[in-house]
């Protein structure tokens, strides 16, 4: 499982900001205090869980990102079940020499000019074969995603549109973005030893054993990293993120619709999003279909002995 990237307070001050606008101000003297109604939390509105997530993900923030995006059952069971999963499939020795021979040579000292040094004719080979290619290749990988997302019977046509879009952005910045340029490939190297060593993990054995808050820690760092290498050739995360807007459009019960908009490759996007309310806390209604699926194919393998099929009808 790759999960990636503590400022808790933002939440917490979210709520408090919430519950303090919910309750009446004491009297100004009294002679005795009266008493105090137990405080009934109210959760942020469906636009205000969205700009949560954005928040969390600006400042690197996993387990703040976790927070805002999962409904309370799935993260308390995300947590507990954390050093389970991790160590769920079994590790060989080639795995862990692997592992520990990578590591070490990106946190090695002078390992940025032993990197470079390894790359650079590589570098020259691409970009006197490749290059010329790139603008097809990139074009065939750019038609195979618009026919999945085209496809894709979870979207709706509004976002399926929004995601084309987007896509097709993405894909001219690719074609334009200097992946060989020397300097910028030295800068790239120095971001993942620097990460690399940021991270201070030094075996698979040790990985695995991290406990859930360790892991969000070491994740926002991996995120940290990925930001500022994309950044390097033209794909800012955090100013997309300082672009992005929510506005809550239509609330029924427990069933909200935001519009979101933001900038991405200098160009403005807007899309919808739909939110649910579970347990007086709102999250994305495809996320919360998805979970559901994905616990009725758990409790049909649990049911189905592995050597039945699952149904024989």
């Amino acid at each position: 499982m790759h999960t990636k990237y503590v400022r808790g307070g933002l939440l917490l001050a979210l709520a408090a900001f919430a519950v303090g606008c919910n309750q009446q101000q004491p009297p100004a003297q009294s002679a005795a205090p009266a008493a105090t109604p137990p405080a009934v939390v109210v959760a942020p509105g469906p636009d205000a869980a969205i700009m949560a997530s954005v928040r969390a993900l600006r400042a690197n923030n996993v387990a703040a990102l976790l927070d805002s995006a999962l409904p309370p059952a799935e993260l308390a069971k995300l947590k507990a079940d954390w050093a389970k999963e991790m160590n769920k499939d079994p590790i060989t020795d080639e795995d862990r020499r692997n592992f520990s021979e990578h590591m070490a040579k990106l946190t090695a000292p002078g390992a940025e000019e032993k990197m470079y040094a390894e790359i650079e004719p590589q570098l020259k080979q691409f970009e006197q074969s490749s290059a010329q290619q790139m603008p097809m290749m990139i074009a065939m990988g750019q038609g195979f995603i618009q026919s999945a997302i085209q496809q894709n019977k979870e979207l709706t046509e509004p976002q399926k549109l929004q995601t084309l879009a987007l896509i097709d952005a993405t894909a001219k910045w690719a074609q334009t973005a200097k992946f060989t340029d020397p300097a910028l490939a030295k800068q790239g190297i120095a971001v993942i030893c620097k990460t690399a060593r940021d991270l201070n993990i030094k075996t698979l054995d040790e990985a695995r054993a991290l406990n859930y808050d360790q892991a969000m820690q070491k994740a926002g760092i991996f995120v940290a990293g990925l930001k500022q290498l994309l950044s390097l050739y033209g794909l800012s995360m955090d100013k997309a993120l300082d672009s992005v807007k929510a506005e809550t459009v239509a609330t029924t019960g427990d069933s909200a619709k935001v519009k979101v908009s933001y900038t991405a490759f200098d160009q403005p996007f807007t899309t919808e999003s739909d939110l649910v309310k579970v347990d007086n806390k709102w999250v994305s209604k495809q996320a919360v279909e998805q979970w559901a699926k994905a616990k009725q194919r758990e409790a049909a393998k649990v049911s189905t002995p592995a050597n039945e099929p699952a149904s024989s009808k």
